[in-house]
């Protein structure tokens, strides 16, 4: 995301900021910085219908520049695109003021959003979205015979940057050369590929995985090219490739590859797999120690006014929630554990382990000490509303 102006005064927290979505990723950062209730300016297209001096009229779209307040927001995860319905609020020649539009936001359109209030959510995911160092540290080769996927994985999500599908002939008795003709453009295509997509500046792992020793061969096949050719960028980085075993060469493998504990020991260094680890630190806490594991909001509220939250776990679909209450509830319980020298950790919906934190409620704690009053006194809040009923 390209930061092109910031105009946010810190002692009331508002203000606005001008932001062009450059990769898909930053449409995912703009889903989640877009509220209810904000001011989004950008261009849009219009239908405008014009009534000549005969009487006939004629329907034309026109491109104009909208200021709308937010009144919903749709992430469209196949287009790429953020949809924002709103009230128009500024003075515009084709729209009445209070009318109903939408805007479409693509990729590398500029668009300006104003916030009543920049609270430490919002300014963490600008920050997010706008620093270049925070990007994917981790890609992927996941392939077998004819099929290739490379995705690159970031702290928010995993996007596909190239899907390589070639016909491989079988092997013949007789002669074998068509096959390894296939095979070997078959991988010159997916080297070329991670040479295009792969940033090793910034990449700390290259993961290649296969069934059987469809890797193996590849990873073989491309460093003997590197050394024919003298790709450098290859050669020096060659320590960050790791061969893993996956079930097959579809995308879906990813997920299996990254929740493989040996895989996250190897991985431990990287953002992809904070999440991971703390999502398990969490269920291992549960089995062996349930007085200092919690989940749902209440009981992770109890916790924190006792200043007994040691890692706070949290998804973005909350920080979403379009009743304004609720989401300042949840921010403010992320202040309150930083002020305490907790650990907050923000998890993407987009990633397993968001999908997995989800099914508990979106929110949990690993606690520094055991608190059994925390159950009891739930338990007692139970018995006393069956009582009453």
């Amino acid at each position: 995301m390209r930061l092109v102006h910031k105009a946010i005064d810190f002692r009331n927290n508002t203000g606005q900021v001008v932001l062009i979505p450059e990769e898909p990723e930053d449409m995912w950062h703009a889903y989640n910085l877009v509220a209810e209730g904000d001011s989004l300016k950008s261009t849009t297209v219009r239908k405008v219908k014009d009534e000549s001096s005969t009487g006939s009229s004629t329907t034309s779209k026109v491109t104009t520049v909208l200021c709308l307040t937010v009144e919903q927001i749709e992430y469209d995860t196949s287009a790429c695109q953020l949809r924002v319905k709103g009230r128009n609020i500024q003075e515009n020649r084709y729209v009445k003021m209070g009318a109903y539009h939408t805007i479409d936001l693509r990729l590398n359109q500029k668009f300006t959003l104003a916030k009543e209030c920049w609270d430490v959510i919002a300014m963490e995911r600008l920050e997010l979205a706008c620093d270049p160092t925070k990007t994917a540290d981790v890609a992927a080769v996941i392939l077998q015979e004819g099929l290739a996927h490379l995705c690159v994985v970031t702290s928010c999500m995993t996007i596909t940057r190239a899907r390589i599908e070639a016909n491989i002939p079988r092997k013949r008795k007789a002669s074998c050369a068509m096959h390894d003709k296939a095979l070997q453009r078959f991988y010159d295509t997916v080297m070329q590929a991670v040479l295009r997509h792969v940033r090793f500046d910034v990449v700390k792992c290259v993961i290649v995985a296969s069934p059987g020793f469809t890797k193996d061969q590849f990873f073989q096949y491309m460093f003997s090219e590197a050394v024919k050719q003298d790709i450098k960028v290859l050669l020096e980085n060659k320590p960050k490739f790791l061969l893993v075993h996956s079930s097959s060469g579809h995308k879906q493998a990813l997920k299996e590859i990254l929740s493989d504990p040996s895989i996250a020991v190897k991985l431990s260094d990287t953002k992809a797999s904070e999440e991971v680890k703390a999502l398990d630190a969490f269920y291992t806490m549960l089995n062996n120690e349930p007085e200092r594991a919690y989940y749902g909001l209440k009981h992770v509220e109890k916790a924190n006014e006792m200043n007994a939250i040691d890692v706070l776990m949290v998804t973005d679909e909350l920080f979403r929630s379009s009743d304004v209450p609720t989401r300042k509830r949840y921010v403010s319980l992320v202040e309150s554990v930083k002020d305490n020298n907790g650990t907050v950790r923000v998890f993407s919906s987009l990633h397993v382990s968001g999908e997995q934190l989800g099914q508990l409620t979106g929110v949990a704690a690993i606690l520094r000490f055991p608190l059994p009053e925390i159950e009891e006194s739930s338990d007692d809040e139970d018995a006393a509303a069956a009582a009453k009923t």
